[in-house]
């Protein structure tokens, strides 16, 4: 059996695809020019694919010994805090979507940080009540939600674990303690971000050499703190980190720094939990598209959008058809106009019931012109229990975020998303590791002519989120397990892949390969150095505004066919695929 996802040339239905892992999460790199991608890799027991090979090995290593989806997904998730710090953590949060094979039924896991419960919706404001810039908020302890990571990895393995909890933090802690080789693309995120970095001295001391110069690909780099963080956690379970003196530094941390401090309190650690929750379902063809619901917008923007395609041949017209995209981006846009007016945490704010309902999609779809693009796009009026009036979303989402992919030889699945929000999240590290700046996925503006704004900040609330972690199922088995990071961009990735796959009937490597082309607010974002650019004149002439920039995606999936496995990793990262 392949092992190993190989390194080769190729060109997929007229589309290149051009990608590098020298990328940034916080600031999009200069183009390159070099060509690569990934083979898929078949096996027929398990798989594991996430963003970096050290993680994807200590995942494969337990699915060896016999230990579950959920055992490897500690593992990786506990690597990736460490050699991946741009994108995600313990100092973080995620949302897995679960298959459990003994009970054939698909669930949903929230670990979305939370508002601290002194949080109020000004936080994000000016004295004068006008939203602050972006980098002037994520930067500093004014960002920082209470951390999910740790309890959403304990609340599964007590679930679904098998194997001993403290054994599965012994790869991170001795990659911690060794140390670990700073990646191509771990070293261009820090050059990128040295200006953030080095204001607070722990991520100076850190990211930077003696001399002050960000860290260089090849660095052996140390992370004692982190190791010792890993060994409470491994021996005192999650109580080590939510209760006692790591998080008592945190909390230290966030509201000491004196240029943004933050209000974050111990009273959020001790309060915070991670809510199992219903799995958000959406027919396309024979399948049925399974992901996480609110505060999460992805399942529901992801369905939307299907549910207005399927009254398209979009498989007739093939994957470099301009009428193709014109017609999926206009039902992305009018996907994320929904979005933007009404989702949000629903412990918080009602929303209506009937967003996935297919009459309401076949009347969105009924806006759509195919080979001319909609002059405007507003939020429609689908069916509610008791309906209030609401204003248009106002949060900036800019990306840093991973995704994995697991399956076991017991036949349980899981895609889990996971992140710090920006790159390096707020900057800000405790006990070795980076806090979030998740309080930034909140609208700044908690109003807007007069009507609240759904997403806006609220004392104890999860702020909205474009992750979108996705199963498919097809005949009540799981089918493709499939998710990105990118930030609000990352709906349009998984879309992509959905279609790519399903109606132009790619394989999962070709179908992450393919060119991503994103349109969630009217300007098609296009991949820049694709040959997805050759489309550029027919969607201008369709009525497009268009943007050629760098679609940074971090694809990551299998699918299951008979008795095969077949995954993918994203060529523009250096995510890999291991499987027996």
């Amino acid at each position: 059996m392949k092992k190993t996802a190989l390194l080769a040339t190729f060109t997929l239905c007229g589309f290149s695809v051009w990608a590098s892992t020298q990328v940034s999460d916080s600031v999009a790199p200069e183009a390159t020019s070099q060509v690569v991608t990934k083979k898929a890799v078949m096996t027929n027991k398990y798989m594991v694919a996430a963003a970096h090979p050290e993680a994807v090995k200590a995942g494969y290593e337990v699915l060896k010994r016999g230990g579950t989806a959920v055992d490897a997904m500690v593992a990786v998730q506990t690597v990736l805090g460490l050699v991946e710090p741009q994108s995600s953590g313990i100092g973080g949060g995620g949302f897995v979507v679960y298959f459990d094979a003994e009970s054939k039924q698909l669930t949903t896991f929230d670990g979305r940080e939370t508002a601290p419960l002194a949080a109020r919706p000004e936080l994000f404001q000016d004295k004068n009540g006008k939203p602050l810039k972006f980098f002037d908020a994520v930067v500093g302890g004014r960002s920082v939600a209470t951390p999910g990571t740790v309890k959403l990895l304990e609340a599964m393995h007590q679930q679904y674990g098998k194997e001993k909890w403290s054994e599965l933090f012994v790869p991170a802690i001795n990659l911690a303690t060794d140390g670990f080789t700073v990646s191509e693309r771990m070293a261009a995120s820090i050059a990128r971000d040295q200006k953030y970095l080095a204001r607070y001295p722990e991520t100076k001391q850190y990211f930077m050499d003696k001399n002050g110069a960000p860290l260089q690909e090849g660095h052996l780099l140390e992370n004692g703190a982190y190791a010792n963080t890993l060994k409470a956690i491994a021996e005192g379970g999650a109580d080590a980190f939510y209760y006692g003196e790591i998080a008592k530094a945190i909390v230290n941390k966030v509201n000491s720094v004196e240029d943004n401090p933050g209000v974050l309190a111990l009273e959020d650690f001790a309060t915070y939990k991670v809510i199992e929750r219903d799995v958000v379902c959406a027919p396309y063809h024979q399948y049925e598209v399974c992901g996480m619901g609110p505060p999460s917008s992805g399942a529901l923007t992801v369905g939307q959008t299907l549910g207005m395609l399927e009254h398209f041949d979009i498989a007739a017209m093939g994957p470099y058809s301009a009428k193709a995209w014109q017609i999926i981006g206009d039902a992305s846009r009018l996907a994320f106009a929904d979005r933007g007016r009404y989702i949000a945490d629903t412990d918080y704010v009602p929303m209506p019931s009937g967003l996935l309902d297919q009459d309401y999609l076949k009347q969105r779809a009924e806006l759509i012109t195919e080979g001319k693009a909609l002059s405007q796009v507003s939020a429609g009026m689908p069916r509610w229990e008791q309906s209030i009036a609401q204003a248009d979303d106002q949060s900036i989402e800019l990306p840093s975020t991973t995704h994995i992919v697991i399956a076991d030889q017991y036949g349980n699945v899981l895609s889990k998303t996971s992140t710090v929000e920006n790159g390096f999240g707020s900057r800000l590290m405790s006990n070795g590791f980076i806090l979030n700046n998740e309080l930034t996925d909140f609208s700044f503006a908690s109003h807007s002519n007069g009507y609240p704004i759904a997403n806006r900040v609220e004392p104890g609330k999860r702020p909205r989120s474009s992750m979108a972690p996705t199963i498919v199922m097809k005949e009540g088995k799981p089918y493709m397990a499939i998710g990105s990071p990118g930030g609000s961009q990352i709906i349009g990735y998984v879309l992509k892949t959905l279609i790519a796959h399903i109606d132009w009937k790619l394989d999962i490597q070709q179908a992450i390969d393919y060119p991503n082309m994103v349109n969630r607010f009217g300007t098609f974002d296009i991949e820049i150095n694709t040959t997805a650019t050759d489309l550029i004149s027919e969607l201008e002439k369709m009525g497009f505004e268009t943007n050629v920039r760098d679609l940074n995606s971090g694809l990551h999936g299998i699918v299951f066919e008979e008795s095969q496995m077949i995954g993918g990793a994203d060529p523009r990262r250096e995510g890999i695929v291991l499987g027996d």
